[in-house]
This record gives structure tokens, C-alpha cells and sequence, in this order.
């Protein structure tokens, strides 16, 4: 923690990372400085319990430095523009429920609520790996696969509010063994997701090698030099390097940060790069990749960071 306390006249941001089993606060300063930050078990199955828990994080904060905050919130899902209702959340005690209105009527304010991935790609497009560029792509690989997209340190939500879900496309430039690809639990198959999640990578050394290893196994495996792991790494690389040059092709961001589990694959920074151009529509590739900076404070800092100064 850089300091204990907000100087006299400034902005505190509250930025409340709301997930499955944890809740997560952080409270920053106008510089970005972390001055608080607390976490507690998420009520399991209970909304009231939920909204409460969060009240109290926030409540706890304001008492702590005597100043009122803003606050955001990051979450699974996104509230549907049709209904107002949280949707497509793997907390699903969340959906179907009015959540911005509920936590507003609960802590007397608005508040400001975005999907997980637009607060990583915030968090980094503000004071983290991609500070100094305009247009950012944040990328989340782990147990899914999710993005968001961030111009001018604006989160791009779209109409629809699914802007930056590269993860429920189809895998780009597919092979005829990667066809029809794996069903995914959106309901479709193929999708980008059930190919780059660290279970997809999985699947995939599983099929070739019939052994069981998880995502970083089977990167530590292929720096040893095991050949199988090397084949499988590979194979991910050039996905990896399809998915991302279509969202070049689409959007052309100043720069694309990965974060997540499988982001921690130095590998993927190295040989990724070079096999844009097979792909991309141009002359010449110059988009940097990199690892983000927070890490896994990148979701509840962007939340904080969903209001500006």
C-alpha cells in the first residue's frame, strides 16, 4: 500500500471485484495509489446475502478514510440493455436480477457495473501494461476465455453489451481436424473458447498423448523439451495467433494484453508475435502483446477505475 489515507479534496474510487467464491474491495486514490484493500467469502447461493456483503465492504472502506467514494463493480456476466437483468454470470444466483438498481437503492448512489474482462482491459489500459496506448485489447485466458476492449481509457460495452467477446466466435482459418470443433456450453460449437482456455489445452494434449497434465505441465513439459508438449504448445500458439488477427483485422488496437492463467506462458510471448502475419490483413504486423501488469488485481482495480476522474 503506497498510503493510509485520501488527501484532503480528492476522489476516492471504491472498485468491488464480485466473483463466485470471493469479494474483493480496493479502494484507490486519485493517483491510482492502492490505499485499502479487503476480501471476504461470497455468500454462497444468496443474493440478499450478496448485496449485503458488498455494502458492508464499501461502508467499512468510507469509515475507514471519513470520505464518500464512487464505486464500481465487476462481475460474470453483463446487465442485459433489454431487461436490466444480470445475464450469462457463472454465479448464477446473480442472474436474472436487477443488480445496478439493487446495490444503487442499497448504498444510496449509482454505481457502474461491467463484465470481468472489461475491468482487466480497463485496469491495464489506465495505470497497467498499456497505459500509454489509445486502443487496448484485453485478453482473459484461463478456465474461459473472455476480452474487452478499451478506447481512450473508455470501456466499449456495445449495443448489445457483449463488445470484446472474441471467446464465442469460431476458431479463424479452421482445419479440417479442428472441425466441427468441441461443443461449447454456449451451445455452439468450435467456438474460439473451447480451444484457448487452459481446458482446451488440456483436451488437446489428452488427445494427442492420452495423458492427463494441466496448461502450465504442458508448457513446463515442452521447455524441457518433451516433444509431445512441444507439438501441443505449438498447435495453441498458431490458434492463438488466428484468434488474435482477427480482432487486428476488426479492430486494430494499439496493443493486446494478455492476462489469466495461461498468460503467464512465456512461450506465448515469444513465438505468438511472429506468426501474426500469416494472418493479419497487411503488409506488416507491429501490434505488441503483453502480460499485464496487475495480474489478478486487474479486475478489481478496473472496477475503480469505471469512474472517471
Amino acid at each position: 500500500m503506497n498510503c493510509h489515507r485520501v488527501a484532503s479534496g480528492g476522489n476516492m474510487r471504491i472498485g468491488i471485484d464480485l466473483g463466485g467464491t470471493k469479494i474483493e474491495a480496493i479502494a484507490l486514490g486519485d493517483d491510482g495509489s492502492e490505499l485499502l484493500r479487503r476480501r471476504i467469502p461470497t455468500p454462497a447461493g444468496d443474493y440478499d446475502g450478496t448485496l449485503k456483503a458488498i455494502a458492508g465492504l464499501v461502508s467499512s472502506m468510507e469509515e475507514k478514510f471519513g470520505q464518500r467514494g464512487s464505486v464500481g463493480i465487476g462481475t460474470p456476466g453483463a446487465i442485459s440493455p433489454r431487461t436490466g437483468l444480470l445475464r450469462n454470470s457463472n454465479s448464477i444466483v446473480l442472474n436474472g436480477r436487477p443488480l445496478d438498481r439493487d446495490l444503487a437503492s442499497i448504498l444510496g448512489r449509482a454505481v457502474r457495473i461491467e463484465n470481468d474482462a472489461n475491468c482487466f482491459a480497463l485496469s491495464e489500459a489506465v495505470d497497467g501494461a498499456a497505459r500509454n496506448a489509445s486502443v487496448v485489447f484485453g485478453v482473459i485466458i484461463g478456465t474461459g476465455v473472455g476480452g474487452g476492449i478499451v478506447i481512450d481509457r473508455r470501456v466499449i460495452s456495445g449495443r448489445n453489451r457483449i463488445a470484446g467477446e472474441w471467446g464465442h466466435n469460431p476458431l479463424p482459418w479452421p482445419r479440417a481436424e479442428e472441425l466441427p470443433g468441441p461443443p461449447c456450453y454456449c451451445g455452439k460449437t468450435g467456438c474460439i473458447e473451447t480451444f484457448l482456455s487452459g481446458p482446451g489445452l488440456a483436451r488437446e494434449f489428452r488427445i494427442r498423448t492420452g495423458r492427463n497434465a494441466s496448461a502450465n505441465e504442458i508448457s513446463s513439459a515442452a521447455d524441457a523439451g518433451d516433444k509431445d508438449a512441444i507439438a501441443v504448445m505449438e498447435t495453441y500458439e498458431d490458434r492463438l495467433a488466428r484468434g488474435l488477427a482477427h480482432v487486428i483485422n476488426i479492430v486494430d488496437p494499439d496493443t493486446i494484453v494478455l492476462g489469466g492463467g495461461l498468460s503467464n506462458i512465456e512461450r506465448l510471448y515469444q513465438r505468438v508475435p511472429a506468426l501474426l502475419q500469416r494472418y493479419v490483413f497487411s503488409d506488416g504486423v507491429e501490434t505488441p502483446i503483453v502480460r499485464a501488469m496487475h495480474g489478478d488485481s486487474s479486475g478489481v482495480r478496473g472496477a475503480a477505475w469505471l469512474w472517471p476522474a
